[in-house]
């Protein structure tokens, strides 16, 4: 027999793997919480979720419905491929017929008086039959209603409290918020408060969160996190805090395989780092990033490519044509590439792919191309460079080497990026066009590196059929990176054409 101390500390999980995590393990045993969300928002997912995870342990659950049918249910149920176990038992809680008489509701007694206590000697009637560890109620806006009074509601709900603490269940009440959403009654009363929320951009599938409002006596992930309904049920994607993740990892020095573009870069970039390649469109970042994730696939390391902006088909034709056969490196089992849709994927989602590429696969080198269709699916831009932080300060304390492209507007002269992240990358490439002799070129500068020392020289670079190949420091131009630049002494160290 378990001791009191036993059951407080012992936690019922809710079968969401994210939702347990935010929860620190689940829900506290013979308690009584309240789930909260408008109609929509996947209340009725999670409490099937919560009541099957205990189903597997051999618990016996309830649901308790005065919103739904049974029918209902299971056949939601069946839309995520459940089959309600035998140890869930559905309950459709439904007034008699005699409450529902013209002539009975004439009487001197109000209905509602009636129909409270009726609807909740039935509740506890079956809880007497079932003897339920687990317990959901759907939904409370139906006993609000029925109580009509905010004292009289309080007192119901203390009372269900109450029953159900002598049965040592743990209870989840729904609240679809669709009477009085002021009303707090049940935040002071219930153990704690999960909040579900639903998100509809101007663009694009709608966006759910979840957050933990109360939780007495425990500790738990504060904040917004992001959440999804599949097929398969829902996935909550915790909130990426950067300084849980902790590993050692030995620091090396990253080469492109280009000796000229290490040679600019101070050897190449390192491992724990991030690099952020800057540039109107057309000057090469995407190859850059690519060349850096083939080197590591050929040295026989693993590496990621998240790709926002562009199909993958054009991607690979584009990259074979100068030389870097993605379809073969991917191929090797090496080199993972996901296709992303910043108007359907929510930015703790993405967090979380990346998260689990590192993590579970052991990949050391992320390319994300690029931060502009990432800034897509982020309401604010601060909200952007908030996921941005912690999402660089974890990839570097797992030691992977990050590798995110952005254009920037215009191509030649000032040019403005549509976010700031400078700051935040340890090293940034800078790629600029530029007129000499008639031409449009390509040059390539380094503007900082936190990890090390780099050339301060500008270098010209051509992409062509044998990929990007960088020539010597142009010495002899001033204001390059203006576009228009001025050539200043004899000899020309431009790179020659092609054939």
């Amino acid at each position: 027999m378990s001791t009191s101390k036993e059951l407080f500390s012992e936690k019922a999980a809710t079968g969401i793997e994210g939702l347990d995590d935010i929860l620190s393990g689940g829900l506290s045993r013979s308690h009584l919480f309240l789930l909260e969300g408008e109609p929509g928002t996947g209340k009725t997912t999670v409490a099937l979720h919560f009541l099957q995870a205990g189903a597997k342990n051999g618990e016996r659950s309830l649901y308790i419905t005065l919103s739904e049918t049974e029918r209902e249910l299971r056949q939601g149920a069946e839309s995520h491929g459940w089959d309600l176990d035998d140890n869930i038992h559905i309950f459709e809680l439904t007034p008699p017929e005699s409450l529902l008489d013209a002539d009975h509701q004439q009487s001197l007694l109000y209905s509602s008086d009636l129909e409270l206590g009726e609807a909740t000697r039935q509740i506890f009637e079956v809880v007497e039959q079932v003897k339920p560890t687990r317990v959901v109620i759907d939904s409370l806006s139906e006993i609000r209603l029925l109580a009509q009074s905010s004292l009289r509601y309080r007192r119901q709900i203390l009372a269900i409290k109450h029953y159900f603490v002598r049965y040592n269940a743990t209870v989840l009440l729904l609240d679809d918020l669709t009477t009085e959403s002021l009303d707090k009654t049940v935040h002071s009363v219930a153990h704690g408060v999960i909040r579900l929320e639903e998100l509809t951009p101007s663009y694009g599938a709608e966006r759910r969160r979840v957050r933990v409002v109360k939780y007495r006596g425990q500790k738990y992930r504060g904040g917004f996190h992001d959440f999804t309904i599949m097929a398969d049920g829902i996935h909550v994607f915790p909130r990426l805090v950067a300084a849980e993740h902790r590993g050692g990892y030995v620091r090396q020095t990253l080469s492109s395989g280009i000796a000229q573009l290490d040679a600019l870069m101070g050897g190449g970039v390192e491992t724990g780092s991030s690099s952020l390649i800057l540039g109107p469109a057309g000057t090469g970042k995407s190859l850059i990033s690519m060349i850096f994730a083939a080197a590591a696939v050929t040295r026989g390391e693993k590496a990621a490519l998240f790709i926002f902006d562009e199909e993958l088909g054009l991607l690979f034709e584009r990259m074979r044509n100068m030389g870097i056969d993605l379809e073969a490196l991917q191929a090797t089992g090496n080199l993972l590439i996901e296709q992303v849709d910043a108007a359907e994927l929510s930015p703790g989602e993405f967090s979380h792919r990346v998260r689990r590429c590192v993590d579970e696969r052991g990949i050391k080198t992320v390319v994300i191309d690029s931060i502009n269709g990432y800034q897509a699916a982020m309401p604010e831009e601060n909200a952007l460079i908030l996921h941005m932080h912690e999402l660089l300060l974890y990839l570097n304390r797992r030691g992977a080497a990050t590798f995110m492209t952005v254009a920037q507007h215009g191509l030649v002269g000032d040019m403005q990026a549509p976010v700031d992240i400078t700051y935040l990358a340890d090293t940034v490439i800078l790629l600029r066009y530029f007129e000499a002799l008639g031409k449009v070129r390509r040059a390539i500068s380094i503007i900082k590196k936190r990890t090390g020392s780099h050339e301060s020289t500008i270098r010209e670079y051509r992409i062509g059929s044998l990929g990007m190949t960088v020539g010597e420091p142009l010495d002899n131009f001033q204001g390059v990176l203006r576009g228009i630049p001025t050539y200043m002494g004899a000899g020309s160290p431009l790179l020659k054409d092609e054939g």
